[in-house]
């Protein structure tokens, strides 16, 4: 999303969406991007015909794409919605057990006036659902102390992920760092034990994710027709000869079980993974079955100026298996964070437009392959409908033949050499 521009005669602001933002619903892109404006004052910006995409009106159920150009009322425009709407229930603190709140603050690894760094262990889940009763949403009034605002989570980590979660403070914190994550210059490192060795030590993997289907949103899968941009990078840090390798993660893209997906699709799960890994995810030889999945480090710039830059410690599994496998801790944190992988604002834009011109493209394939093998069997000009996109001439309709990595170098046998100095990426990329 490009910065808002503001209509000097009308104070209307003027909003580009941007590449990660490709397909989403309005009311989640306001999410993202303006989370101070309630659904209520968006949808009365509907009704009202002030909500506009592309010069159209616009509801918030409406799907947008890279591209197109957000009008949105002024900013004194969300008070005054506010003002109209009906009183909200004020919510009240939520009175927690003794063992609940010690809970809530031995999590803490960084505190200050705007934001908390938790450091979730394995096996709680970030908020709650269908029979999850302890969650870390709900511990947060343990985490309140003399602040009249109850903390905000900001992002998400998967139940059995460990390590290192932002929480706000205070609203503005809490806007400010939404939009950190939502314009990806916040920077998270992960680090995996996953299965087997990756031949190329320093890679980026760019495959596109979306939810199954037939599991109700509950896994993703690779799609290339209609998943949504995912961008992964990894390094390798150390290997246990052939039969497992230390990785660290850095996600360019913020796509539900990202890492799990990408590390699976290139045939290296990540260790513990049943989910997407089967069977093939769990090492023998008294290796934890415990994700090995570690939010290691994150940094963001912070509201009042400067940054946060907190590292997370292992869960105990996890140092365990590390200390088995024979690789010291140090290793990991030696790399140097790459500042310039992640892709500009441009750049972004740039491939949305060029993966929306490639769909184009294909679907004119798609209805043209139709045509030519319809009229073939029958003689009969096929009728102009729409359809899966699995025809003659659609790219989509045969299984790739692997996924893509763009990598440095293949890794050689032993420890990859120079820890923070990832070789040169001067070749294509493999499939």
């Amino acid at each position: 999303m490009t910065a808002g521009k503001s209509d000097s005669d009308s104070g209307f602001r003027e909003f580009n969406v941007g590449f990660d933002d490709d397909g989403i619903r309005l009311d989640r892109w306001f999410k993202r991007h303006l989370p101070e404006t309630s659904f209520t004052t968006v949808a009365m910006w509907a009704r009202t015909g002030q909500l506009r995409v592309d010069g159209a009106r616009a509801t918030p159920g409406d799907r947008i794409a890279a591209g197109q150009m957000l009008r949105v009322p002024p900013p004194e425009a969300d008070k005054a919605a506010a003002d109209v709407d009906k009183p909200r229930r004020v919510r009240e603190r939520v009175i927690l057990s003794d063992e609940e709140t010690e809970l809530a603050q031995s999590m803490v690894i960084h505190k200050d006036f705007q934001a908390f760094v938790l450091n979730k262990p394995p096996g709680l889940a970030t908020q709650g659902g269908t029979k999850t009763t302890q969650h870390v949403d709900g511990l947060l009034d343990g985490l309140q102390y003399d602040n009249e605002g109850r903390p905000k989570l900001v992002h998400r980590l998967d139940k059995d992920t460990s390590g290192a979660l932002l929480v706000a403070r205070t609203s503005r914190a809490a806007a400010f760092f939404a939009k950190a994550f939502s314009g990806r210059t916040a920077r998270k490192v992960y680090w995996a034990l996953v299965v087997d060795v990756p031949s190329i030590e320093d890679g980026m993997i760019e495959l596109p994710i979306a939810k199954q289907p037939g599991t109700g949103g509950e896994k993703m899968h690779v799609d290339e027709a209609e998943g949504a941009p995912a961008r992964t990078r990894y390094r390798v840090i150390e290997r246990a000869g052939n039969r497992a390798a230390w990785v660290e993660l850095q996600p360019f893209t913020g796509r539900t079980h990202q890492l799990r997906v990408h590390m699976a699709a290139i045939g290296h799960p990540i260790v513990g993974d049943g989910k997407y890994g089967g069977a093939a995810a769990f090492l023998t030889g008294g290796i934890s079955r415990k994700m090995h999945l570690h939010a290691r480090r994150i940094k963001v710039d912070h509201p009042d100026g400067g940054s946060i830059d907190v590292t997370a410690e292992l869960p105990t599994h996890f140092a365990e298996s590390l200390k088995q496998l024979g690789f010291e801790e140090k290793l990991g944190d030696d790399l140097v964070l790459d500042e310039k992988t992640a892709p500009t604002r441009e750049q972004m834009k740039s491939r949305a437009k060029a993966h929306a011109k490639s769909v184009r493209k294909d679907r004119k394939g798609e209805r043209r392959g139709r045509g030519i093998v319809e009229e073939k069997t029958t003689g009969k000009p096929a009728p102009k409908t729409s359809g899966p996109r699995t025809g003659a001439g659609s790219k989509f309709g045969a299984p790739r033949s692997g996924p893509r990595v763009e990598g440095a170098k293949p890794a050689g046998r032993g420890r990859p050499g120079g820890a923070g100095k990832p070789g040169p990426r001067s070749g294509p990329g493999t499939r």
